[in-house]
């Protein structure tokens, strides 16, 4: 599903937010247990743990080894949200994993772990592996073996995004040599993908796409992927159809022979035969997003949307050829390589943008020009117009903004120095006892609000 239809449409769920994936959507590890697979998760879970119910074994997972966090210390796994409160974050199940705490490099602990999975599973039984490495993410870190073939680069940041990579790389080595080892390769599909572009002041580098990781440029959404298999059809393809995140619930749901329930309302499509065989994509358009909070272009209307759309909503939609933005599109500059000294970015090398202020709106098209160098909302208003009422449509489904204020009941020093589930039942318990004095409409309120 698209965020808009998850209500998690704006940033990302903070460790101290009472948020999570609503309970309400079924996850791909619970449609694959209906057929018999066994699912396990390693790694970066991000999907919200402030009660039980939100932590990754209550969400179809059978066995979770990882972090709940977006980012913490690769070595000791502490992440600090803000000045004063920080906690540990790694977990085996439903519990913090102290034991693990003995300084490993989390690119290689949790390779560790997924070999472990592997050597204890039996190979003609169904398994789903869902394996999210921290990196390569902030905090900056690698073993430093593996600086030795980057001392070329002068970027320190860029040298460790390299190093850490190399690590990243020889993790995938391994887990692919386990996969052959205990005899799952031959029937198993190996999706890679990276869920953002990268972030030009951290090391990472779009070039020569436009923008940074969270925006909507080509730069933030373009994310690099492959798919590994001795079951496709055309191996050492390029799939250029357009493919979406959201694909991978039905496609995977599908391939394992699961069944999708027809009135669940999905956003993804079967793209299996566009990566195996290389049929045309299923897909004619894609929701970047649509964010109701984000800060407002300060020039953007109605007028300037012609009476369709707010231009002064971030947003960006995708149809066919043709990619519109509108609102705040965030850091929109290209970053080239050469720009990276150590100070970051150098100013005299970077490709300033010079649009004239106060625009909110603009029209590429994508397939000509990957690199969003031709704005073309000028010369072709009827195609604005189109794709601005595909976003309204859209717009009708969407559900409203999940973004709670932080609670102070989540600070890890309120729960033995571990970020965990702190939102508690019998608190619900008490709430609702209180209720039964009252009438019920007030109780079904209350309900809610807990939900």
């Amino acid at each position: 599903r698209y965020q808009i239809h998850t209500g998690l449409q704006h940033s990302i769920i903070r460790p101290t937010q009472p948020n999570c994936l609503p309970l309400d959507n079924v996850t791909l590890p619970q449609k694959l247990k209906e057929v018999g697979y066994s699912t396990h998760m390693v790694g970066k879970w991000h999907l919200g743990f402030y009660r039980r119910e939100c932590m990754p074994t209550q969400r179809g997972f059978d066995t979770f080894f990882g972090s709940l966090l977006g980012s913490g210390d690769y070595y000791t796994h502490f992440k600090c949200d803000s000045p004063g409160i920080c906690g540990y974050d790694l977990y085996e199940n439903d519990n913090a994993a102290w034991d693990h705490d003995n300084g490993i490099y989390s690119t290689q602990m949790y390779t560790q772990k997924v070999q472990q999975i592997l050597a204890s599973h039996n190979p003609r039984k169904p398994i789903f592996l869902y394996i999210a490495y921290q990196a390569v993410h902030s905090p900056l870190q690698a073993p430093g073996k593996y600086f030795e073939h980057y001392r070329s680069i002068n970027n320190i940041n860029r040298r460790r995004y390299a190093a850490m990579l190399a690590c990243l790389d020889e993790a995938i080595n391994n887990v692919t040599l386990a996969l052959k080892k205990y005899g799952y390769y031959e029937n198993s599909i190996i999706i890679y993908s990276s869920d953002n572009g990268g972030q030009p002041m951290a090391g990472g580098s779009n070039w020569p796409l436009r923008g940074s990781k969270g925006t909507y440029w080509e730069g933030g959404i373009r994310a690099v992927g492959f798919v590994h298999s001795p079951l496709l059809k055309n191996k050492g393809s390029v799939c250029k159809e357009l493919v979406h995140i959201t694909d991978w619930f039905p496609t995977l749901i599908t391939l394992a022979e699961g069944q999708i329930d027809e009135d669940i309302q999905l956003d993804g499509y079967d793209i299996w035969e566009t990566i195996s065989e290389g049929r045309r994509s299923p897909r004619v358009d894609i929701l970047h997003n649509i964010d109701p909070i984000y800060t407002k272009a300060k020039n953007g209307s109605w007028a300037a949307g012609y009476g369709i759309w707010n231009t002064a909503i971030q947003s960006a939609i995708r149809v066919n050829h043709w990619k519109l933005l509108t609102g705040n599109p965030g850091y929109s500059d290209w970053v080239p390589p050469q720009a990276f000294s150590n100070a970051g970015p150098n100013r005299w090398h970077n490709e300033r943008v010079s649009w004239s202020a106060g625009k909110t709106v603009w029209l590429f098209n994508i397939t000509a020009d990957p690199y969003e160098r031709v704005d073309l909302s000028a010369r072709y208003p009827e195609v604005v117009k189109q794709l601005l009422r595909r976003l309204s449509q859209f717009n009708k489904t969407a559900v409203p903004v999940r973004y709670p204020p932080k609670d102070p009941r989540s600070n890890p020093k309120l729960n033995g120095g571990v970020w965990g589930p702190w939102f508690k039942e019998d608190e619900k318990k008490k709430k609702a006892d209180k209720n039964k004095g009252g009438n019920k409409q007030k109780k079904s309120k209350n309900k809610k609000k807990a939900h």
